[in-house]
């Protein structure tokens, strides 16, 4: 039903139409990954402002808003997941799509690029393993998907100094995740009570007080840049985490909570194509003139709903079968930094940005291929006697592959940050 080309006020509701894979989120998760590789080409190898900064206002750019936009699809696909998951598989299958990848992220920037690059600066690699804050410390203080360090043996500080990048972490992408597990963490929360299928309103309650919390900070500028102006709320120390800022774990927070939102009550939210352009209205206009997130955030949420279900079918079959779009998240950034250091920037964005799109791509390819697919073949690992199965007839959601996320995550370098 959902094919058809024809404008309508309704084809029906996301509970009709968002099941199995005739669905375009595979290709909206690849397009998001892709927006943030680009955004950060301009920054990270030319040290300009990146995309959709200047006509936002600096109220944000095509790489942050490519990060809400994968926190809203995280919280559709997560939270069906956690509604039809016992608490401790729904966990096992975020640990098993987060982790693996991002372990062995870590440990090819510390033990594959780090060393090539503190060669390149440094015509030897003569004090790397003893350097302060080397590969092992690294991989040691970042394991739990918590950013706290960001260079390796001095290498990016030293190619920053001497002109070389224009920042100084090797993966600067990856400081979202934390904030991703947390909303994973919240998701468990409300399923281990009953809330998530039983008192639903709750979900919108939530929604209601991150949203005020957003409109309050914008209340009084509508050019505010949301996290990255919010002072309000300090760095806090939560171990595994530590240190996280709140005020990001509100925004990105609010993200989720809308897809969420639009997750337990999809029976009653109507996919129209009327409300998809007039979704993508709001959004360009909250761009340009303002109140982004209080506005043009809840018609993101809505235009990637609306495409994710309207896109042509040949439209699902990207990224159906082989989701690339994590990798290219967490490589990305890396791909973009080494390119940079090693001086390839200066052929042009042009030939910069198509260098770091193949690297990038093949990086990803063997991320899924060799990690990330692997990993996932032990979600339905049982240890011990048989437990039921989760997935039982007559569950008030509809059964859908559990289907990886990316994180999130994909912004601006640690620089950036408040």
């Amino acid at each position: 039903m959902h094919r058809g080309f024809a404008l309508r006020w309704s084809h029906g509701t996301v509970a009709e139409l968002l099941t199995g894979r005739n669905n375009s989120l595979g290709l909206l998760r690849l397009c998001l990954a892709l927006a943030v590789v680009f955004s950060h080409a301009r920054v990270l190898g030319y040290g300009g402002k990146e995309y959709l900064h200047t006509f936002s206002g600096g109220q944000a750019d095509l790489g942050k808003l490519a990060v809400y936009g994968f926190f809203v699809l995280s919280g559709i696909l997560v939270t069906r997941s956690g509604g039809r998951l016992s608490v401790g598989r729904f966990l096992w299958h975020r640990v098993l799509r987060i982790l693996p990848g991002f372990w062995v992220c870590l440990a090819v920037a510390a033990f594959v690029v780090a060393p090539l690059l503190y060669w390149r600066l440094h015509s030897s690699l003569d004090g790397f393993d003893g350097a302060p804050h080397g590969p092992f410390h690294h991989l040691w203080v970042n394991w739990a998907v918590s950013t706290n360090e960001h260079d390796i043996a001095g290498v990016m500080a030293d190619a920053h100094a001497a002109g070389r990048v224009h920042n100084e972490a090797f993966d600067g992408a990856l400081w979202s995740l934390r904030y991703e597990f947390m909303c994973y963490l919240g998701v468990a929360a409300l399923a281990l009570t009953g809330i998530l299928t039983r008192a639903r309103r709750a979900v919108l309650l939530i929604t209601l007080v991150l949203g005020w919390l957003v409109v309050r900070q914008a209340s009084t500028d509508p050019f505010w840049a949301g996290p990255y102006d919010a002072h309000y709320l300090r760095n806090v120390h939560l171990p595994p985490f530590a240190p996280f800022t709140p005020s990001f774990l509100v925004y990105l927070g609010f993200a989720f909570a809308l897809g969420a939102l639009i997750e337990v009550y999809r029976e009653r939210v109507p996919v129209s194509d009327p409300l998809g352009i007039a979704s993508l209205v709001v959004l360009l206009a909250s761009l340009h003139y303002g109140y982004l997130f209080t506005v043009g955030l809840p018609a993101f949420a809505y235009l990637l709903l609306w495409l994710a279900i309207r896109l042509p079918a040949p439209c699902h079959r990207i990224g159906a079968k082989h989701d690339y779009s994590y990798g290219i998240y967490i490589y990305g950034f890396l791909v973009q930094q080494t390119l940079a250091l090693l001086g390839y920037a200066r052929w042009g964005m042009a030939a910069y940005l198509a260098l770091t799109l193949v690297l990038t791509f093949l990086l990803a390819a063997a991320s899924w291929h060799l990690v990330e697919r692997p990993a996932m073949r032990l979600k339905d690992l049982r240890i011990g006697r048989p437990r039921r199965d989760d997935d039982q007839p007559g569950r008030s959601i509809p059964a859908q592959r559990d289907q990886p996320t990316p994180l999130p995550a994909a912004d601006p370098a640690p620089a950036a940050q408040p």
